[in-house]
């Protein structure tokens, strides 16, 4: 990626050759761009950024932070695989180790910010949780340009910016990227962040029936209970006791939560990339079943070998993404299937639950050599492979 301050060898995490989506798009570079002053974009001045508290929020893969080391900015991210991915990028580009911050959203956001950069991310609910947590830290000189794709930022993106921090407005769109400007008003009194958010399981999906999900901001189709869930919760298998359970990709919880409420005496694992998600799903399980129930819960790569020993698995239960922000790939539901059957026992079962259309018997079918349809309606299936 080039940038005003050189160019950066930049990757996604995990690192893949045959990966070909970048690690960086123009929104960043336009970003950037305007920081330097080289950008046609309403307020072509440099920013000022040396000796200023810089915040960056939202940084998918680290681009901004990389590219902005030398002024230690602080990166704020809900994403595991965005956070080591910045690590591995900060570190081929030279940087040093504290050139940089790296905080979750899940962390104690900084006291004082002066320079707030803000990749918009794809869900609306977490920009406006992050933006409620970091409002206390912005002062009336404080810099706040955002950045995203044309097809990111909509009417609803500048209100919640006005909303929280103060009155905004946006740049041209240059390469289908666009900036947004704010300038933080100090008696706007925004109120509290409306996150996390509950409700109530439908009556007719299992063990899980009528029980209360906790929902924190970004965590996928936290408003309501998503229809690929709500069929494959009607279709789980019952844990034994003693049986090692894993929810992957756990979002919310509600998958392994049912599955602790249909076996009890299960140990269950609730594992997701994104910080949100497993405070979401270690709420959900411990309201539903008590804080002594025995569970773990893990922000990591699906099932990392450095965590998930071989064969020290007896069931995985995934419901697979099938984006990368606003790209569609399939890269993430191979490296949990794969990730799977490492880790799983001999006999170990993997339940997936996934569109009809995306084929998944097929990759199931070629790692575990057998694949049996479990259920199964004109949109989704659940499917069954065991290790051998």
């Amino acid at each position: 990626m080039a940038t005003p301050w050189g160019a950066l060898d930049l990757t996604r995490f995990p690192a893949d050759p045959r990966e070909r989506l970048r690690a960086w798009d123009a929104a960043d570079e336009y970003l950037l761009r305007h920081l330097a002053g080289e950008a046609d974009s309403a307020d072509g001045a440099a920013t000022e950024l040396a000796g200023r508290r810089i915040a960056v929020l939202g940084d998918r893969w680290g681009a901004l932070t990389t590219a902005l080391a030398p002024y230690e900015p602080v990166q704020i991210t809900d994403s595991h695989l965005g956070r080591q991915a910045t690590r591995e990028n900060l570190a081929r580009a030279g940087a040093a180790v504290d050139e940089a911050r790296l905080l979750t959203t899940r962390d104690t956001p900084p006291e004082r910010i002066d320079v707030l950069l803000v990749r918009v991310p794809k869900s609306l609910a977490l920009l406006e949780d992050q933006l409620h947590r970091l409002a206390p830290a912005v002062h009336p000189g404080t810099v706040v340009v955002g950045t995203g794709m044309v097809t990111e930022i909509h009417t609803s993106t500048l209100q919640l910016f006005e909303k929280v921090l103060g009155p905004t407005r946006t740049s041209l769109a240059v390469r289908k990227a666009r900036l947004i400007f704010c300038t933080p008003d100090p008696a706007l009194d925004p109120g509290p962040s409306p996150w996390p958010h509950r409700y109530a399981l439908p009556p007719d999906i299992g063990a899980a029936a009528g029980r209360t999900v906790v929902n924190h901001a970004g965590t996928f189709c936290a408003e309501r209970l998503d229809i690929g869930t709500r069929f494959f919760l009607a279709h789980l298998p019952t844990p034994a006791p003693g049986d090692r359970v894993v929810d992957l990709g756990c979002g919310n919880g509600v998958v392994g939560t049912a599955a602790a409420l249909a076996g009890p005496g299960a140990e269950l694992v609730f594992v997701d990339e994104s910080h949100q998600a497993v405070a979401s799903a270690e709420e959900t399980f411990r309201t539903n079943l008590g804080p002594e129930a025995p569970a773990e819960f893990r922000t990591a790569d699906a099932l990392d070998p450095a965590v998930f020993a071989p064969g020290s698995v007896d069931l995985v239960l995934n419901n697979p993404p099938f984006h990368s922000h606003q790209a569609t790939t399939d890269a993430t539901a191979w490296r949990m299937f794969t990730g799977a059957r490492r880790a799983l026992r001999p006999g170990g079962e993997l339940w997936v639950v996934g569109n009809r259309h995306l084929g998944y018997h097929v990759k199931l079918r070629k790692l575990f050599g057998n694949c049996q349809l479990v259920a199964g309606n004109p949109k989704f299936v659940v499917l069954r492979a065991v290790k051998r």
